[in-house]
C-alpha cells in the first residue's frame, strides 16, 4: 500500500498548492492539499513548528489566529506576514487561516481580514454560533441569518470567504451542515460556506454524511478530517444516556473514509484537508497518554520525545495517503446498507 502511494504523482495522491474556493459553476483540478493545523504545534514557536511540518511530510500548514494560537488577533497584521514569508521560505503552502471569526462584530476582523487580502489568502475557518434549546429556533435562525449576510457583504469588501466549521457539540448550529447550509444557500457562495468536519458531521448523524456534503455544492471550501467511535461508559448517573464520542486515531473509528475521500474525488474537491490529532496517544516508554491536540502558546509542554512526536504525525500522513490513493484506485463498493446482516 505504501509503495502505491509513493509511486503516483505527488497532484494525484494530496497536493500541497494552495487554492481559493473555485467560482460558482467551475471545476476544480488540483488534489487537495493535506494541511497540518497549527493548534498542534503550539508547544514550540512558529518558525520551529514548520521544522516539524516538513519532517512530518506535510505540504501545507494551516495557521491560527485567535487568542492563545502563534497568532494573536491583536498582532495579526505584522505576526501573520512574518509566519507566512517563513512558510514560504520553507517551501509550504497556506490555503486557509483558522479564525475565532463568528460574525462581522468579532474581535479584530477588519485587521484579519485586510491582512489575508495583503497575503493573497482568500479561505478562512469561521465559528458557527450555539442553539439556545430554552428558546425557539426559528428566531434564531433569523438573527444568524441577517450576521451571515452581513459577514457575506463584509468579505466581498476584502475578497474573503468564511468557511463556518461543523462542530458536532450538542448545541452548535450546524453540527450536521444541513441547518448551516440552509441559511446560507441564497448567499453568494464566493463569501460565505462551509469547513465540512467528516467526524463531528459522522458523530453527529452517522451515515446522514451522504446527503448533507451532497447538498453543500458550491458552499463546500474546506474539509476537517479526523476519527471517533462510539463508546459506551460502563458507570453513569441513573437516567444519563451512557454513549460518549471518542477521538482516535485515523482507521481506529467509524469514518468512512473510502466513501468519503470517492465522493471528494468524484465532485472534483480542491481542498485544502485539514488534519486533527485529537486523541490520546500511547507512546511507547511514557507511562500516561499523551493529549496531541495539547493548549495554548506558553501553556502547553511537550511531554514525549520530539521525534515520538513527529512520527505520530507521520503515521496519520501516510494513513490519509493510502486512503486516498485506495479510494482513487479501487472500485466503490456495494450500495450502502445502514442494516447489519443477520
Amino acid at each position: 500500500m505504501a509503495a502505491g502511494a509513493a509511486a503516483l504523482p505527488a497532484a494525484q495522491v494530496l497536493a500541497g498548492q494552495p487554492t481559493a474556493p473555485p467560482a460558482v459553476g467551475a471545476a476544480a483540478n488540483t488534489a487537495p492539499a493535506l494541511a497540518l493545523v497549527s493548534r498542534h504545534l503550539q508547544w514550540t514557536s512558529a518558525d520551529h513548528g514548520l521544522d516539524v511540518a516538513q519532517r512530518a511530510g506535510f505540504p501545507a500548514i494551516i495557521w491560527t489566529v485567535r487568542r492563545g494560537a502563534h497568532v494573536e488577533p491583536a498582532a495579526v497584521r505584522t505576526e501573520l506576514p512574518r509566519i507566512i514569508k517563513a512558510t514560504q521560505a520553507a517551501g509550504l503552502a497556506t490555503p486557509m487561516v483558522i479564525t475565532g471569526i463568528g460574525d462581522a462584530q468579532s474581535e479584530g476582523i477588519e485587521a484579519t481580514l485586510a491582512t489575508l487580502q495583503n497575503l493573497g489568502i482568500r479561505l478562512y475557518r469561521a465559528a458557527a454560533p450555539r442553539y439556545d434549546y430554552a428558546a425557539p429556533f426559528q428566531p434564531q435562525y433569523d438573527g444568524f441569518r441577517a450576521k451571515l449576510e452581513q459577514l457575506a457583504r463584509l468579505n466581498e469588501k476584502y475578497g474573503t470567504t468564511a468557511a463556518f466549521h461543523t462542530h458536532a457539540y450538542a448545541d452548535t448550529i450546524g453540527g450536521s451542515a444541513w441547518d448551516l447550509w440552509m441559511l446560507m444557500r441564497d448567499i453568494d457562495p464566493r463569501f460565505v460556506g462551509i469547513n465540512y468536519d467528516i467526524g463531528h458531521v459522522m458523530a453527529k448523524g452517522g451515515a446522514g454524511w451522504r446527503e448533507s456534503i451532497r447538498a453543500l455544492g458550491p458552499y463546500l471550501h474546506s474539509v476537517s478530517i479526523k476519527d471517533f467511535r462510539w463508546e459506551k461508559l460502563a458507570q453513569v448517573p441513573a437516567g444519563q444516556w451512557p454513549w460518549r464520542t471518542r477521538l482516535v486515531p485515523p482507521g481506529e473509528g467509524m469514518v468512512n473514509f473510502g466513501d468519503f475521500f470517492r465522493y471528494l474525488q468524484a465532485s472534483g474537491f480542491a481542498g485544502p484537508l485539514e488534519t486533527y490529532y485529537e486523541y490520546l496517544a500511547q507512546v511507547p516508554g511514557v507511562a500516561a497518554p499523551f493529549d496531541m491536540l495539547g493548549t495554548d502558546v506558553g501553556k502547553w509542554q511537550l511531554t514525549i520525545p520530539e521525534a515520538a512526536f513527529v512520527a505520530l504525525l507521520q503515521r496519520d500522513v501516510q494513513f490519509y495517503r493510502q486512503a486516498w490513493t485506495m479510494a482513487l484506485t479501487t472500485p466503490a463498493p456495494p450500495p450502502f446498507s445502514v442494516k447489519a446482516p443477520d
